[in-house]
């Protein structure tokens, strides 16, 4: 599918496999998610923008090249924060906003109750961080959020993607690329993927 990228670097699928496992800790399950998030880094900013500057090397002078696009990247609150501090190791020099969403358990439909973002967004490659994209809502309302705030260039990254959610941002968002490590088999009645990690904000933060 155009604009969705499975990222299934050897050592992605392993660390997914550690986060799937019901028996990982909670310590041990927010060590994996910052490491996995450093090595999606890689895969979700491989085309960034690089402009060649000056140096001087001990020996001599030479070219080399900087990062010449700022990178925004905004957490779903509260599972988003988990994949944040691996973000920011390979890119140190990136803003970071917060939108809080979520999900009525009846209506599956998402709730807003927090929006704070950088400023400048127009310029900006703008990181949607939420480890799971399940029936697409929340992520398709951050999107627009952003959008409204004049966000151009946005992309959705998530570990674990149902096609349910996928083909709601393809539809509502067809500009967005959408990054993940897996796609999954689908939703249970309760909107949780399938066979996904579980709640992601329980098992990060130790409140299952």
């Amino acid at each position: 599918m155009e604009n969705v990228f499975v990222i299934d670097h050897p050592l992605v699928k392993r660390d997914l496999t550690l986060l799937r496992d019901r028996g990982t800790p909670s310590n041990l399950f927010r060590a994996i998610l910052r490491r996995m998030a450093s090595l999606m880094a890689y895969e979700v900013t491989r085309d960034l923008n690089v402009k060649e500057v000056g140096i001087k090397t001990p020996l001599e002078k030479t070219r080399g090249s900087v990062v010449a696009q700022p990178v925004i990247l905004v957490p779903i609150l509260r599972a988003g924060l988990g994949l944040v501090g691996g973000f920011v190791e390979v890119i140190p020099d990136a803003r970071v906003g917060h939108i809080g969403l979520y999900r009525d358990e009846d209506t599956l439909r998402p709730v807003d109750y927090y929006f704070k973002v950088p400023k400048n967004l127009k310029n900006a490659l703008v990181l949607i961080l939420d480890p799971m994209l399940a029936t697409g809502g929340s992520g398709s309302a951050a999107i627009a959020y952003l959008k409204d705030k004049g966000a151009r260039n946005i992309r959705f990254v998530s570990l674990v993607a149902a096609p349910e959610g996928v083909e709601t941002i393809v539809k509502t968002h067809p500009d967005v690329k959408i990054f993940t490590c897996s796609l999954d088999r689908g939703l249970n009645r309760r909107g949780y993927i399938l066979p996904g990690l579980g709640d992601a904000g329980d098992r990060i933060f130790g409140t299952e």
